[in-house]
């Protein structure tokens, strides 16, 4: 037995859950994800629209099933609810282990709703309790995006007993609302007579797009000053998140009410933690963002270099606000517009799932079409 890779077994101790951005049957059938497992730490998989269009587009795997559906005269739609969620239920079966160990806290793999629904609350609702009944496991996390109609619909599935994944944040402020609409939505679920403490979620941050974002509009300003603060804004974020999320669960008093009924913390996700900018560390967004409680979803790459060269030092996070927020105020001092910057992201993020999903019912069509021949 190879034994757990050492520096990914010391971010494991200082409290971050790995987490593998990636799901693919390929994966599944050849054993790499169990590998990983049992090598890399990984306790978690996160799925997007993205990352399924790949699956499809590089690999035969789902021919057989493609055909079989196109047979059966399935459509497009039908045919991609069919093939993900018998990917993620196996992908769920292979992690139960971990669901078990950590009770129920890690062992996850979370599926996304279909991103054309961001602006709408009652069908994302919908398709949530649908996906959860589809996929019937009880490690499964649905994933919902933070858009404004999102919020909402985030409260409502947790209200039904669903664990939920809040993908697409940006901002501190939407962050606070996501952790206002979970402990919202454990209120109703708990008056609904559901066990709370069965109920788990994750508030997934996006970090390297922030960076992305703000290093275009500093090397625009051109300065000393903004070069000067390029790559640090997306940990500087994430670390304001963090400490909103001990404001709210370790001190808050809304929190402690429904604690004394079982329930758990939405636990901060770091996502969006591969490295875009090759002058950069590439294990920047895993070393500088160690705290307890947190999730890490990376992608294989950047899994692999922390494996690799990733040094932990331990908690790298908690107390770090008051520096996080002088940084913000340079920035704005200097001409960037927070505000907007976050909105950008949010409408991007919507619109690259959109197309990515676009771009997955193209490509399911085209292998219908060619099974049906």
């Amino acid at each position: 037995m190879a034994g757990q890779n050492p520096n990914l077994a010391a971010l494991s101790a200082a409290g971050v859950s790995v987490w593998l951005d990636d799901l693919s049957r390929q994966r599944l059938q050849s054993g790499n994800l169990q590998e990983l497992i049992d090598t890399k730490c990984v306790v978690g998989v996160t799925t997007n629209p993205s990352i399924f269009q790949k699956a499809l587009a590089d690999s035969d795997t789902y021919n057989d099933q493609i055909s079989e559906l196109a047979e059966r005269g399935a459509d497009v739609d039908a045919t991609i609810r069919t093939v993900t969620t018998d990917d993620v239920r196996n992908a769920c079966d292979v992690l139960r282990p971990q669901w078990e160990a950590s009770d129920g806290v890690d062992g996850r793999v979370s599926i996304e709703v279909d991103p054309r629904l961001a602006a709408e609350t009652e069908k994302t609702t919908a398709q949530a309790v649908e996906l959860w009944k589809i996929v019937d496991r009880p490690n499964l996390f649905i994933k919902i995006p933070a858009t404004k109609a999102g919020i909402p619909a985030i409260t409502a599935v947790l209200a039904e007993g669903i664990s939920v994944n809040v993908t697409l944040i940006f901002s501190v402020e939407r962050h606070r609302q996501v952790m206002d609409a979970y402990l919202e939505g454990l209120e109703k679920a708990r008056e609904a007579g559901h066990d709370i403490s069965k109920i788990h979620s994750v508030a997934s941050f996006f970090v390297s797009r922030v960076d992305t974002e703000i290093d275009k509009r500093l090397e625009k300003i051109g300065s000393e000053e903004a070069n000067g603060l390029r790559g640090k804004a997306g940990v500087a974020n994430a670390r304001l998140a963090y400490a909103a999320y001990q404001e709210v669960f370790e001190g808050g008093d809304r929190y402690q009410a429904l604690k004394a009924d079982g329930a758990r913390v939405q636990r901060p996700l770091w996502a969006s933690t591969g490295v875009k900018n090759p002058d950069y560390s590439d294990t920047l967004y895993v070393t500088e963002l160690v705290a307890p409680h947190t999730v890490n979803t990376m992608p294989e790459k950047t899994i692999d270099a922390v494996a690799d060269h990733g040094e932990i030092t331990g908690d790298t996070v908690t107390g770090t606000a008051g520096a996080a927020q002088e940084l913000f105020d340079k920035l704005a001092e200097i001409g960037i517009d927070l505000t907007d910057v976050f909105r950008v992201l949010e409408d991007e993020g919507v619109e690259k799932f959109v197309d990515s999903w676009t771009e997955l019912l193209e490509e399911t069509q085209k292998q219908l079409g060619s099974a049906a021949k």
